[in-house]
Formats: C-alpha cells, structure tokens, sequence
C-alpha cells in the first residue's frame, strides 16, 4: 500500500500542534514499515520532518488546492491521509482520509492572522454553518479525529455520515523523566498559539498573585501581541517571552518548572499538555471536557481550574504543587498518564483504517 501523508502543515521554524501531529505520525508510521510519502510545499518543511520520499506541490492555501488530485493522481498513491479536512479532492483516483481535529472556530471565527487576507475571509464564510463542513468531511472515504470529546461533537453536530475514527496525538519518547523527589522552581510554562480564545490574558492576570514565579511564554509572538500581553503584568519582568524555543531548551524547562499552564476557552486535544506530563510535570489547566479527557482528570497531576476568575483558582493550584509530597505525587501521576499514549499506537490505527478502506471496492 503506498500511503501519502499531506505534510504541507508542517512549520519551517518551530512545531505548533497540527505540524507535531504530523510528523510524529509519518515517523511512527515509516517505524511500523509502512510505504510513506510525505507531502509539502516548502523544502523548509523538511527541517522538521523525518527522513522519508517527499513530493513537493503546491500549497494548501493555494487557488489549486480544490485540484491538487491533478498533482498527485500521476505518483498512484493508495491512500492519501491529511491532518487537516480541507485537502482538495475533485477528480482523485486514490483513497482520502480526511481528519478534524476540533470545532473551535465555529465559536471562535477569527481566523489565524498569518493567513493571506482571501483565505481569512474564506474561513469565516466556511465557519457560519455546518453545511460546508459536512460537505467537505462527506466527500473523504473516511474521517479521523483526535480525541473522543471531538468525535462527541461531530456527531451532536451530525458533522459525516461516515463513521469518526480515532487517531490521537501522543507525547515523545521520554527516556528520562524528571525525579519526583526534586523540587521545581519557581517556573510556569505556556506552549500555544497567542489567539484570542487560548486566554493567555488570563495566565498574565494570574501571574500577578504569584510575585516569585515567571511565565515563560515559549511559542512564536508578534511584537504587537507581546506588548498587549506585558500590559496586562504588574511586574513585567516575571514574563519570559522567548519568541520561540528549541526542543533541547523546552524539555529542559518542562524537567524543571512547577507546571505547565494554560486557561485556553476551547481545544481539540492540548498537545503540549500531554507532552508535559510524559515528563513528569503537571499541569494546570482550565476546566475543560477535552483537557479531563486527556489527563485523565488525575488530581493533583492535573489540577482543573477555573479560568476567568481573576487568577484565584489557578494561584491556588500553584501554591498547591509547593508542598513536597502534593508535588511528588503529581509527577508520578503525570508520568503514568501519559503512558496511555503513543505514537506507535496511532500509527498502527492509521494504518488499520488505510488498510480497510483500500479493501472496499469503489
């Protein structure tokens, strides 16, 4: 079976959590032996991805994107597996699983701002109503999600008619997780995206009932959002924008912080969390169905707070982790949850679900 996984999500710089997804599943499908081409549209891609045949095409936001199948139909692949939903498909000769990740935007409208402005504009239209959405999803041999609070959803929403099969996102191998026994510092980590509905305000509010701790803000910002988020910081110098982080530097970070944070209004199934945990760190987190799911709701490894309360609740989860044994216990915990996920096990689950809908006749 020649599998072909859309990578053209995937960063050039740093992972945010669709291009993670994506190429954590490309390595461990190419692990299992699996024929795997990856897709992308910039040779910067490559930069985070593993080693593997790639086919360069054009863009995902491209005006060919309705016709890429025109680009790909002469390479024969099988099955074509993108992380997103929105992969043209007029006119293919290949199988297509198409994946939803979550239903922020239908609540959430404002589009990512780095986006071309026709493409803005695009999404807000396509997020007015279900109906696109059902079209689009409809048209795919099979559609995938990440989580079951997800799945939940597309079908309250009756979102396919196909069945929603689960391919979860899953923490890296940590060969050494941090020791329990050791105390953290005064550190709190955010992994994510500065958008409106991830309430990173809130963490910069909370911060201020917490004078000896620093937020270390890790992900890409604009210098714009920068200055809206230190306005809001009593001491601005508890803030640690770092504009970006290597691998080597963020995992030391989570090895000795006291949690990772975040209060965000909506996910599709919160990455960095679980990532988090594989090594040992709690987290804290607002109350949420997708972040219970995820962390399995294990007090006190993963405290759910309230998110919009002045930063009360969340003060309150921090100073909890300050006892000893409150803070051992929680690494613990966290370490044995995340051991629910792996990557080898959605990578066995993709390629069970290519496998069958190859063996259906068209």
């Amino acid at each position: 079976m020649r599998l072909f996984i859309d990578c053209r999500y995937v960063r050039t710089r740093v992972h945010d959590g669709i291009s993670r997804y994506t190429a954590s599943l490309v390595a461990a499908v190419r692990q299992e032996g699996a024929d795997v081409t990856m897709l992308i549209s910039d040779p910067g891609q490559l930069h985070l991805l593993p080693e593997a045949p790639h086919l360069r095409i054009s863009s995902p936001t491209s005006p060919a994107e309705p016709f890429v199948a025109r680009q790909l139909n002469p390479h024969a692949p099988d099955v074509v597996f993108s992380p997103m939903q929105t992969m043209g498909s007029l006119g293919r000769r290949y199988r297509l699983i198409l994946t939803l990740h979550d239903l922020i935007y239908y609540q959430h409208r404002r589009p990512p701002r780095d986006l071309p402005a026709p493409v803005r504009l695009g999404w807000r239209l396509y997020h007015l109503s279900y109906v696109p959405q059902r079209i689009t999803l409809n048209r795919a041999d099979a559609v995938a999600t990440v989580s079951q609070t997800t799945a939940e959803l597309m079908t309250e929403h009756r979102l396919t008619r196909r069945p929603v099969h689960l391919i979860p996102n899953a923490p890296q191998v940590v060969s050494t997780p941090r020791d329990p026994a050791v105390m953290p510092t005064r550190d709190l980590v955010y992994m994510g995206s500065f958008m409106e509905y991830k309430n990173v305000e809130a963490l910069v509010v909370a911060l201020n009932r917490l004078p000896e701790y620093r937020l270390h803000l890790c992900s890409p910002i604009t210098a714009a959002r920068r200055a809206q988020l230190l306005a809001l910081a009593e001491r601005p110098g508890q803030v640690v924008v770092h504009n970006g982080i290597s691998e080597d530097d963020y995992h030391r970070l989570l090895r000795r912080c006291a949690a990772l944070v975040t209060l965000s209004h909506a996910e599709g199934y919160g990455l960095p969390v679980i990532e988090a945990m594989s090594h040992g760190t709690p987290v804290i987190v607002s109350r949420l169905p997708i972040f219970k799911e995820v962390t399995g709701g294990t007090d006190p490894a993963a405290q759910l707070v309230v998110s919009d309360d002045g930063g009360a609740d969340f003060a309150a989860a921090v100073r909890r982790l300050e006892n000893p044994a409150v803070f051992a216990q929680a690494s613990a915990l966290a370490r044995e949850r995340s051991q629910d996920y792996s990557w080898v096990d959605s990578a066995q689950r993709l390629l069970a679900l290519a496998g069958d809908i190859t063996s259906r006749p068209r």
